[in-house]
């Protein structure tokens, strides 16, 4: 089970404000902070600067590498931006976020991939648009595996993306979600799932409840990977209780080191702050 944490990302005002003001000493407080609690890769997302994203993302990946050495999701879906990303950071470990079935975006991010080696996450997505159901997320996701084996990926290298769309605009986007994860599972049981998951909340109120109850439903069918805010300690909370309960989490050691070490609120606790 692997966390991606998500919060050096320009489409938050206050990361945006310090890439503006290139405030780098927040960006690196924001690393720390996502290792501290139990990240295990930092997405580093600028995507909102169109016009200089390339040298935004140079600057946000030497902060980030200055203060922490926690490996890297570049999430970028410009070939030229990833090009630049991964000479900066050409050392194991990395992930990428993301390749697609999209033409475009494939023929570009493939020669990178020959190149430097990154564990890939794959959207399944493709140029007619984001599938409706888990039949055509799963056609999606067999190209993409057949597409990244001929490149000699192992199956563990790869984190199948089943794109969450909001609830807000269809009652069936989770159902279609965890129906894909299911179906990926049965056929690739070594390949990861991935997901951003409060795409689910967008455009509802009490996005957290949504977001907690949706992480604990794709956990039991087989997501292994989130990008989330670790920070976030009630989630967190229900992230290592999900995994002691589905038998992942031996003796419960993950679960027993997080709840002394404060990195999770017990059900029923004040917050702190």
């Amino acid at each position: 089970m692997r966390i991606v944490g998500e919060l050096i990302n320009s489409s938050r005002p206050a990361v945006k404000r310090a890439i503006q003001e290139r405030d780098g000493e927040y960006i690196q407080s924001l690393a720390l902070l996502q290792k501290q609690a139990g990240a295990h890769w930092l997405d580093v997302n600028c995507g909102t600067f169109v016009t200089e994203e390339e040298e935004v993302m140079l600057w946000l990946l030497n902060q980030v590498q200055a203060t922490c050495d926690l490996p890297l999701c570049i999430d970028t879906p410009d070939a030229k931006v990833l090009t630049a990303a991964l000479k900066l950071i050409d050392k194991p470990g990395q992930l990428i976020n993301s390749i697609s079935f999209e033409k475009k975006r494939l023929d570009g991010f493939l020669p990178l991939i020959r190149e430097y080696r990154p564990a890939v996450v794959a959207l399944c997505l493709e140029d007619q648009g984001i599938p409706k159901t888990a039949a055509d997320r799963l056609r999606i996701a067999t190209a993409l595996v057949e597409t990244l084996q001929k490149e000699n990926y192992d199956l563990a290298e790869i984190y199948l993306d089943p794109l969450i769309t909001p609830l807000s605009t269809s009652n069936t986007a989770g159902q279609a979600v965890l129906d894909t994860i299911a179906e990926i599972r049965a056929a690739y049981p070594d390949v990861h799932c991935i997901c951003g998951l409060s795409n689910i909340s967008f455009g509802l109120p009490q996005r957290k409840t949504l977001n907690a109850t949706f992480m604990v439903q794709t956990m039991v069918r087989g997501m292994d990977a989130y990008i989330l805010d670790p920070t976030d300690r009630e989630l967190m909370g229900l992230y290592y209780a999900s995994k002691a309960l589905l038998g992942q989490d031996k003796y419960c050691g993950d679960f027993l080191r997080a709840y002394r070490t404060g990195l999770f609120n017990p059900a029923g606790a004040p917050k702190e702050g």
